[in-house]
C-alpha cells in the first residue's frame, strides 16, 4: 500500500468513540460516572453490611461459645465416641447419651466439637427445632472433623469453615474450659449469606434500573439541550450549498436571535458565525461590485474599439486598392496593419461576447441540428488546417437541442481551432455526436501530445495558454474555451476534458429538453467515449 493510501482517514468505527456524535459521548460519559457512582456506593453498602453481619454473628457465637461451655463437663476416658457420619433420632446424640439431657438451645444449625480423653475431637451438626427433644443431629465424618480443627485458629480468634456438599458455611471458634478443656462452636453463616446475596442482588437491580432511567432521561435533556447547536449547524449547512465563487451572492442566511446568547456556549459560536457571514457578505458585495465594473469596462471598451478598428481596417483594405502603386515596404505595413486589425478586432468581439455573457444576456431558444452544425464546422477547420486529418462520427438520427445555433457553431469551431492550434500537422480529430439519457453529446478528439496535468484544472479559465509541450503554429488569445464554457453553461450545459499523451478527449454535454438534469462532462465520456 503506497504513503497516499495510508494517509487517507479512515471513518472511525461505530464502537470508537471518535466516530460518535457529541450527543452520544455526553450521554455515555454520564452513564459511565453513574455507573462509577453506582458500584462505589453499592460496594460500600455490600462491605459494611458484611462487617455488620459478621459483627452481629461474632456476638452470637461468643454467646453461644458460653452456653455450650457451661453445658460441656471435662470429658474422661468411659465416655462413648459416636459414629462418623450418618444421623440420629430427634433427641439422641453423644449430648443426651452423655449427659442425660438436651445440649443448649442454639439458633438454626449449629456445631459442636468435643474434646475426648484421647485427645480426638467427637460432635455433629445439629439441627435446632422449634420443639426442644425433637433437634436432628448429624455427627461429622473425620475428614469434615479435621477441615474444622485444620482452619480454626488455636488462638480463639473466629474463622469461616466450609465443610462442602450441602453443607453451609460455618462461623466457629476454639474455646478452652476451665479444666483445661476444649470445645468447638460453630453457628450457621446461611442467614447471613442469604442476605448478603439479597441486598446484592437488589443494589444491582437498583443501580441497573437507575442507569437505564438516566440514559433515557439524559439523551432527552441533551437533545433538548443541544438544539441550538443543531440550529447553527443548520445555518452553516445552507450557508455551504450556496454558490460564492461567482454573481451576485447575498448571504440572508444567519443564526437565529435566541441562539445568539453570549452567555452560553451555543450563543457564542451562534454569534461568532453570525459575524463571519456579515464580512464574508460585504466581501461578497465589494467581489460582486468590482466584478462589474470590470465587466462593464469591457463591454464598454470592447464596443468602442469596434468602431476605430473597423476603420482602421477599411483604411487598410482602401490603400490596397488605391490605383497608385506603392512601395513594397509600403504595401506589407499596410498587409501586417490589416492582419493586426482582424486580430484585434476577433479579440475584441471576443471579450463583448464574454461581457455579454456574465451579465446573463439570453440566448436564442431554436432547434439546432447538431449533426449538421459539426459538418459545417468540420469543413471550415479542414479549410483552415488542411494538414490535419479530420473524421466525422454521426449518429444515424439527428441530434436536437434548443440553444442559439451561431453560438452553438461558435463552441463546436473554437474546439476545433484549439486542436488545430495545439497539435502538430498529421494529427488526427474527430468530431462525435451522440446522446445519453437527458442530454446530447458533442465530442472533439485528438491524438496530440496532450495537456499538462497542472494546465488541465484551469483549461476554461480567461487567457489560459498551452505551454511548450503543445506546440502552436499561429498565435492564441487564450478565449476560445473559456468562450465555449460560457456558452455551453449559458445553455444549461457542460463541458469538461480528459487528457492524456496521445488522446485528449473535450466532452459537451447539452440539455435535450427543458430542464432535464444534465450529467457531467465526465459521466458522458465514459458512457460515449471512454478515455482508454
Amino acid at each position: 500500500m503506497s504513503a497516499a493510501a495510508t494517509s487517507i482517514r479512515r471513518p472511525a468505527r461505530w464502537y470508537s468513540p471518535a466516530g460518535w456524535s457529541l450527543r452520544t459521548r455526553l450521554v455515555a460519559i454520564m452513564i459511565a460516572l453513574l455507573s462509577v457512582l453506582g458500584l462505589v456506593v453499592g460496594s460500600t453498602a455490600e462491605v459494611y453490611l458484611y462487617r455488620s453481619l459478621h459483627k452481629q454473628l461474632d456476638i452470637e457465637l461468643a454467646d453461644a461459645a458460653k452456653r455450650v461451655g457451661f453445658f460441656v463437663s471435662q470429658p474422661d476416658g468411659g465416655s462413648r465416641r459416636p459414629a462418623s457420619s450418618g444421623s440420629q433420632e430427634p433427641g439422641q446424640g453423644p449430648f443426651t447419651d452423655r449427659y442425660g439431657g438436651d445440649p443448649p438451645r442454639l439458633p438454626g444449625e449449629a456445631i459442636v466439637l468435643q474434646q475426648q480423653a484421647d485427645g480426638t475431637f467427637t460432635g455433629g451438626r445439629i439441627e435446632f427445632s422449634e420443639v426442644q427433644g425433637t433437634d436432628v443431629y448429624v455427627a461429622l465424618s473425620d475428614a469434615e472433623i479435621a477441615t474444622v480443627i485444620e482452619e480454626v485458629p488455636t488462638n480463639g480468634a473466629n474463622a469461616d469453615v466450609d465443610l462442602g456438599g450441602d453443607h453451609p458455611e460455618y462461623r466457629m471458634t476454639l474455646a478452652v474450659q476451665k479444666n483445661g478443656g476444649t470445645y468447638y462452636v460453630g453457628v450457621s453463616m446461611e442467614q447471613v449469606n442469604t442476605t448478603l446475596l439479597t441486598v446484592a442482588g437488589f443494589t444491582g437491580c437498583v443501580i441497573l434500573g437507575s442507569l437505564l432511567i438516566a440514559g433515557w432521561g439524559g439523551a432527552l435533556i441533551v437533545r433538548r439541550t443541544l438544539e441550538p447547536l443543531d440550529r447553527v449547524a443548520a445555518t452553516a449547512s445552507r450557508v455551504a450549498e450556496l454558490k460564492l465563487d461567482a454573481g451576485e451572492v447575498r448571504l440572508a442566511q444567519r443564526v437565529p436571535e435566541e441562539d445568539t446568547d453570549p452567555r452560553t456556549e451555543v450563543g457564542q459560536v451562534g454569534a461568532a458565525l453570525n459575524r463571519m457571514l456579515d464580512h464574508v457578505g460585504n466581501a461578497l458585495e465589494a467581489r460582486h461590485a468590482s466584478e462589474m465594473q470590470v465587466r462593464q469596462f469591457v463591454a464598454d471598451a470592447s464596443h468602442e474599439l469596434r468602431t476605430p478598428l473597423a476603420a482602421i481596417r477599411g483604411y487598410a483594405e482602401l490603400s490596397r486598392r488605391s490605383r497608385q502603386v506603392l512601395p513594397d515596404e509600403i504595401s506589407h505595413m499596410l498587409n501586417r496593419v490589416e492582419s493586426e486589425a482582424k486580430r484585434m478586432t476577433a479579440l475584441v468581439e471576443d471579450l463583448l461576447l464574454l461581457a455579454r455573457l456574465d451579465a446573463g444576456r439570453p440566448l436564442a431558444q431554436d432547434p439546432v441540428d447538431l449533426t449538421m452544425l459539426a459538418v459545417d464546422a468540420t469543413s471550415d477547420a479542414h479549410a483552415a488546417g488542411p494538414r490535419h486529418y479530420w473524421q466525422l462520427d454521426l449518429p444515424d438520427e439527428p441530434v436536437t437541442v434548443l440553444g442559439d445555433g451561431a453560438r452553438l457553431h461558435q463552441v463546436v469551431a473554437n474546439l476545433l481551432a484549439n486542436a488545430r492550434t495545439h497539435t502538430p500537422e498529421g494529427s488526427t480529430v474527430t468530431v462525435k455526436i451522440g446522446a445519453v439519457p437527458n442530454a446530447a453529446v458533442i465530442q472533439v478528439i485528438d491524438d496530440g501530445p496532450g495537456i499538462q496535468p497542472d494546465l488541465v484544472g484551469r483549461i476554461f479559465e480567461r487567457f489560459t495558454r498551452g505551454d511548450g509541450s503543445r506546440s502552436r503554429a499561429a498565435g492564441s488569445t487564450g478565449l476560445g474555451l473559456s468562450i465555449v464554457h460560457a456558452v455551453v453553461t449559458s445553455h444549461g450545459g457542460k463541458v469538461g476534458v480528459q487528457s492524456r499523451p496521445g488522446q485528449t478527449v473535450f466532452t459537451v454535454m447539452l440539455p435535450l429538453g427543458p430542464p432535464p438534469v444534465v450529467p457531467s462532462a465526465e459521466q458522458g465520456s465514459r458512457m460515449l467515449h471512454p478515455v482508454r
